[in-house]
């Protein structure tokens, strides 16, 4: 298996270099940044494939990277893992609004940043849907599974990685209802930090793109008691 490469962008550099140390051991190659300019160059440059943001930085905070690689097409599905020092649950829900796929609180353990890190990569490894079309078209909703552009009426829309393969997953299986726990295990896979409640607000954070009016949407339906759906595209 081709050697994974991690970008590790933070300005307090005994943290990139504890991060990077403990990375190298588990055999990733690491790459590193110390401010978010230098960070926004290196995905570009690099083509990582996995990043480790720092909220704060100096010279671009890692808010607005993280919102630059889900704009552009060819780093748009690139893994992202926000670290933050605060600890206020709306900026960690906001991470994930703008597109990261998970969060970290300082200080954090080593070993609980590694085992996240290698949870995303054995979900985005998997294919449990390699038998969808390589497009998907339904009321104005065009999906391109191999470009991962996503358009609404004809208007380009930004997915993170993570709401892509939410939405893949519900276009994957229209009609039929999950609960939370099972679109835990079916998207988040085995993940062991991840609650229930992320589900909600990466559906809301879906919807809010997707649905031209998202509190009556055409997509992805809220069957109340039991958990979400994609519409029946056969109806």
């Amino acid at each position: 298996m081709m050697q994974k490469k991690i970008l590790v962008a933070d300005d307090e550099k005994d943290i990139v270099e504890l991060i990077a140390y403990n990375l190298e051991q588990e055999g990733f190659a690491v790459c590193k940044a110390f401010d978010g300019r230098k960070a926004w160059e290196m995905v570009n440059a690099d083509k990582p494939d996995f990043v480790i943001l720092d909220l704060m930085m100096p010279a671009m905070p890692g808010m607005e990277v993280c919102r630059m690689i889900r704009r552009q097409a060819e780093t748009a599905a690139i893994p992202i893992i926000m670290l933050t020092a605060k600890s206020d649950p709306v900026d960690k829900i906001l991470g994930l609004e703008i597109g990261a796929d998970d969060y970290i609180t300082k200080p954090f353990h080593v070993r609980e940043l590694i085992a996240r890190i290698r949870a995303v990569l054995r979900r985005t490894e998997r294919r449990p849907d390699d038998d969808l079309p390589e497009s998907f078209d339904f009321r104005g909703l065009h999906v391109d599974f191999n470009s991962y552009r996503v358009t609404v009426d004809g208007q380009p829309v930004e997915l993170s990685s993570r709401e892509f393969k939410l939405l893949q997953f519900f276009i994957g299986h229209p009609g039929r209802v999950y609960s939370r726990e099972q679109l835990l295990d079916r998207v988040w896979g085995d993940e062991a930090f991840v609650e229930p409640r992320t589900v909600d607000v990466h559906i809301s954070r879906l919807r809010g793109v997707i649905e031209p009016d998202k509190e009556t949407p055409r997509y992805i339906l809220t069957v109340r008691g039991i958990g979400y759906k994609f519409a029946d595209i056969s109806a």
